[in-house]
């Protein structure tokens, strides 16, 4: 039986040795291969890609071209390798990446480059016995679902013998087809235009990096070190079990960060995910900073510090924070579906400056319209440069300015005897108009439910298409509020 390759909000993700197999990878990269050679929107010879290059007056390579990088997952090197030996044989060219790189490193190559997609092998943070494919189409940003419904459909309807045509990757490297290539400088002289490295420099704060065994390993750390600064670097080498953890940047997996930057007493500790499109925060205090407070923070910062202009855009889950910022200098704040697509959407419009969501992405305008952990973390490291009260006397003038914004989110399993269906219906029928002693002023539909109290304080529900389990999200300006919400939204889950 053919395997079905779904893609999700980042790429096809399976367990490695089951679904993730040598001939799936195939089948999945010959379904990319057509789709570029065929999608008469989104292919090489698309009228898409014709008309952004066109709009950028870049010229487009004279064969497709595609941008291939990896993870330090086990298996993903030899994965990537398969899948420039497909591209490679249907007379794609293919810029293969060295050494693993973080998945906005891909996406930037993809722009430089007018290339017609990258492709990343990555489970992001996803338990290590998972690996995965990740499409990045010609702008840069995550695939739109008409992209990954073409492919998918080319997938499962290939004959298992085409999908076994390949070129062997030396043949291919020999043929000049397949070009293996360093990806730091370019992405560094991308950075660099961004970020005020001059003022990092002179003010030379103490720093704690983690890789978390990951991709930022030799970018983040790199660009630090050549401002002169003094690092304390931990998980830097390349663990294909993550520690025995998720490659996370959540609170428990930064633990050993915590204990680092208090213990050395450095000015911040910033981490990334194991592909490095997430971002992990540590005041020098030790405390773990929440993404939708960092989001708020770098907002503030590019306004303030840097008098740059410009809107935000948000997830419908992510903190109200930067919507209160945003009204304080009188710009516009966009609210999407969850999923960083969305906010790359229009972040690659140019007219708004920055945009994130609370589960650690973010990015900026004049930079690629995908998550990227090593942007954040240099945004937080600048911003405590022009600021020089440190981090803790930075976040205390922002909530004195904008207000306390307490958040959450749970992942609230349900029982079996439970209908995950059912619950959509309740909710959509009988929807609470209390919760607690609150009144819900508005309803809003954008992506689940998320009930919003006449206080500013609100509550999130998004039932999961694939798991048992309905993801809660609140916020309050109080924590006694914020959990009176969180057990509310469970109740509300169990039909009480």
């Amino acid at each position: 039986m053919i395997t079905l390759i779904k893609f999700g909000t980042s790429g096809w993700r399976a367990k490695i040795g089951e679904h993730f197999s040598v001939h799936n990878i195939r089948r999945v990269a010959c379904a990319t291969a057509l789709h570029i050679k065929e999608n008469k929107r989104y292919g090489y010879n698309g009228e898409e890609y014709e008309f952004y290059l066109k709009s950028r007056n870049k010229s487009k390579p004279n064969v497709p071209l595609v941008i291939i990088g990896y993870d330090t997952r086990f298996f993903s090197e030899i994965a990537a390798r398969i899948v420039a030996e497909v591209f490679a044989y249907h007379g794609i060219n293919v810029i293969f990446s060295n050494i693993e790189s973080p998945t906005p490193t891909v996406a930037w190559m993809v722009m430089k480059n007018n290339a017609v997609g990258g492709v990343m092998i990555t489970a992001s943070h996803n338990p290590p016995e998972y690996n995965g494919y990740k499409w990045t189409p010609f702008w840069g940003g995550p695939a739109t679902v008409e992209i990954t419904n073409d492919i998918e459909s080319k997938a499962f309807s290939l004959p298992d013998s085409l999908c076994e045509r390949y070129m062997d990757f030396e043949a291919g490297v020999s043929n000049k087809i397949i070009k293996v290539a360093d990806f730091h400088q370019d992405y560094f002289e991308q950075i660099n235009k961004i970020i005020d490295f001059k003022k990092i420099k002179s003010v030379k704060p103490k720093v704690a990096i983690d890789s978390v065994y990951g991709t930022a390993r030799t970018y983040l750390k790199k660009l630090l070190l050549d401002c002169g600064l003094n690092i304390v670097g931990i998980r830097e080498n390349r663990d294909v079990y993550f520690g025995g953890h998720s490659p996370d940047t959540d609170e428990d997996n930064l633990k050993d960060l915590k204990l680092n930057v208090t213990k050395n007493k450095c000015d911040i500790g910033l981490a990334c995910d194991g592909d490095a499109d997430r971002f992990g925060i540590v005041t020098s205090s030790g405390k773990w900073l929440s993404p939708n407070l960092v989001l708020g923070l770098c907002y503030y910062h590019l306004l303030e510090n840097k008098k740059m202009k410009g809107g935000v855009v948000r997830s419908v889950m992510t903190s109200h924070m930067v919507d209160v910022i945003a009204k304080n200098y009188g710009c516009e704040v966009r609210e999407t579906p969850v999923g960083f697509k969305y906010i790359g959407d229009l972040l690659k419009t140019g007219s708004y400056l920055i945009g994130g969501e609370e589960s650690g992405g973010l990015s900026i305008t004049g930079h690629v319209p995908e998550k990227d952990g090593i942007l954040a973390c240099l945004l937080v490291t600048e911003m405590i440069c022009y600021d020089r009260s440190g981090i803790d006397k930075i976040i205390e003038k922002a909530e004195k300015m904008f207000g306390k914004f307490y958040n959450a989110r749970i992942n609230f399993k349900i029982s079996e005897d439970m209908d995950m269906g059912k619950i959509v219906e309740r909710l959509k029928n009988n929807p609470p108009l209390k919760i607690g002693n609150n009144a819900v002023w508005r309803i809003d539909h954008t992506d689940g439910f998320k009930f919003i109290l006449k206080n500013g304080a609100w509550l999130g529900l998004r039932p999961s298409g694939t798991e048992p389990v309905v993801r809660i999200y609140a916020e309050a300006n109080e924590q006694s509020l914020l959990n009176k919400l969180i057990e509310e939204g469970k109740n509300i889950v169990n039909g009480k």
